[in-house]
């Protein structure tokens, strides 16, 4: 039986384990995937802190964007063939949504996964989370392609339908914010606003496209944002999952634009919108669901884009580490040192 390495999330608010679990047979509808590269998403994160609440699901496997090599396919399976490199994503495309796998410890201990998990070396997968791609796409692009960028640009076509010449401001330059920045920049947004509280990732999202940045330790926010469109927004978009950040997105939206939430907030938290009935009356104010993406159609039309040179993944992916470094990783996401982190296998 196969085994593989992989990171398990075993308690709330702990190290992930690296540990060696036993790889279940395929059943219909799964295929085994030799997983390259995996991405770290700000959702790991919340589901290692409890953000979502308690995890009954405890102990599995995380991850859900990454690049790898398609195996062996179980029954049923006719859009992936053994041998394709593949985007490995959380919304669904095309294909059989299978039943989601268990793995084994040594002592055999079932470990749970969902219809996809990337913080392993080996991972049985749903056959709609997976998309092919031409093998001169590199594995950590896939991984990005799995929702830092599908998300991105499913926000800005999709969910903003933001338009040339509109208005756009981001809280919050991590993987998804500077694809956002660069989603964007492709359909002449102006101006693009990106702010952040680190120099060096503003830097990173003028770089992307944007036409200015703010720091939020020495900008007033509220009094610049005013000073750079003359009024509210028309599209700003919350990376950070604060709530007090989300607030003041919101007022700072056009009356008639659209405040979306990339960011994650807590369970328990509450958002408070001031003056909630004076000069909001046409104001939207709503949580992306991933950009609205289709995998099976929008992935290939943006390695279209990769490969001619309109997507910027250096700036994108700024770090990497080994997958027994995954815990080094998670705190430099957590301290807002990175972009989108890479883990290779």
């Amino acid at each position: 039986m196969l085994i593989t390495k992989a990171a398990v999330l075993t308690h709330l608010n702990a190290p992930l384990s690296i540990e060696s679990l036993f790889v279940p047979t395929l059943k219909v509808g799964q295929v085994l995937v030799k997983v390259i590269a995996s991405g770290i998403c700000g959702k790991q994160i919340g589901e290692i802190n409890g953000q979502f609440g308690e995890d009954k699901y405890l102990p599995h496997l995380l991850g859900h964007e990454g690049g790898g090599i398609v195996e062996a396919i179980g029954t049923g399976v006719k859009y992936v063939n053994v041998g394709d490199h593949v985007v490995m994503h959380w919304r669904k495309g095309i294909g059989i949504e299978a039943d989601p796998p268990i793995y084994f410890t040594k002592y055999l201990k079932p470990i749970g996964a969902g219809p996809v998990a990337t913080f392993t070396e080996y991972a049985v997968v749903s056959e709609n989370r997976l998309t092919s791609i031409s093998a001169d796409i590199p594995f950590y692009v896939a991984a990005l392609m799995g929702c830092a960028i599908t998300t991105a640009f499913g926000l800005v076509n999709n969910e903003a339908q933001l338009k040339m010449g509109q208005s756009i401001a981001i809280y919050g330059i991590g993987g998804v914010g500077l694809s956002i920045v660069q989603g964007a920049s492709l359909v002449s947004a102006n101006p693009i606003i990106a702010i952040d509280k680190v120099d060096k990732k503003l830097e990173m999202a003028h770089n992307c496209g944007a036409t200015h940045t703010l720091n939020t330790n020495s900008h007033n926010i509220e009094y610049e944002m005013l000073r750079i469109v003359g009024k509210g927004v028309d599209v700003f978009v919350d990376c950070t999952g604060n709530v007090d950040l989300i607030s003041k997105a919101y007022k700072m939206t056009d009356s008639i634009g659209k405040t979306i939430l990339v960011g994650q907030p807590y369970c328990d938290d509450e958002l408070i919108i001031p003056n909630m009935l004076r000069n909001y009356g046409g104001k939207q104010l709503f949580a992306s669901q991933g950009g609205l993406t289709n995998p099976t159609v929008d992935i290939p039309r943006y390695c279209k884009l990769f490969k001619h040179n309109k997507i910027s993944t250096a700036e994108i992916a700024t770090h990497f580490f080994t997958l027994d470094e995954i815990n080094e990783a998670l705190d430099a996401v957590r301290l807002g040192e990175v972009g989108r982190c890479i883990i290779t296998m």
